[in-house]
């Protein structure tokens, strides 16, 4: 069984094997009852985005962490993945833009992931 940082930190680098755009993880456990973390991503198109959620979920399943429930529309921009203490959320730019999630969460901390990424 993965620790909830385990899973976001897998989440994490599995998004930026496939170039998501400006991921952020954020520890969400003391400011939510919803998760301990939020991983945050930009897509360029509904296609990537299709890809970054499948290989998100691709990836999880084979280390035994099976989504709960995936929610949004591909169409609509995006898509939440739930690991039930790590929460996936995956948008295309607009989308995101929209919802800025970092503002709403902004008591959150923001976990560096300067070392899981290959850039």
């Amino acid at each position: 069984m993965l620790t909830p940082q385990e899973i976001a930190e897998i989440a994490v680098v599995a998004l930026d094997g496939k170039k998501a755009q400006d991921i952020k993880l954020l520890r969400t456990r003391d400011v939510t009852i919803l998760a301990d973390y939020f991983v945050i991503c930009t897509a360029n198109s509904t296609t990537q985005l299709k890809t970054l959620t499948d290989e998100v979920e691709k990836v999880l399943k084979e280390k035994g962490e099976a989504a709960l429930r995936r929610e949004g529309h591909r169409n609509g921009g995006w898509i939440l993945l739930d690991f039930a203490c790590v929460v996936v959320h995956l948008f295309v730019r607009e989308a995101r833009e929209f919802y800025t999630l970092e503002r709403l969460w902004g008591d959150a901390e923001d976990v560096d992931i300067a070392g899981l990424l290959a850039r």
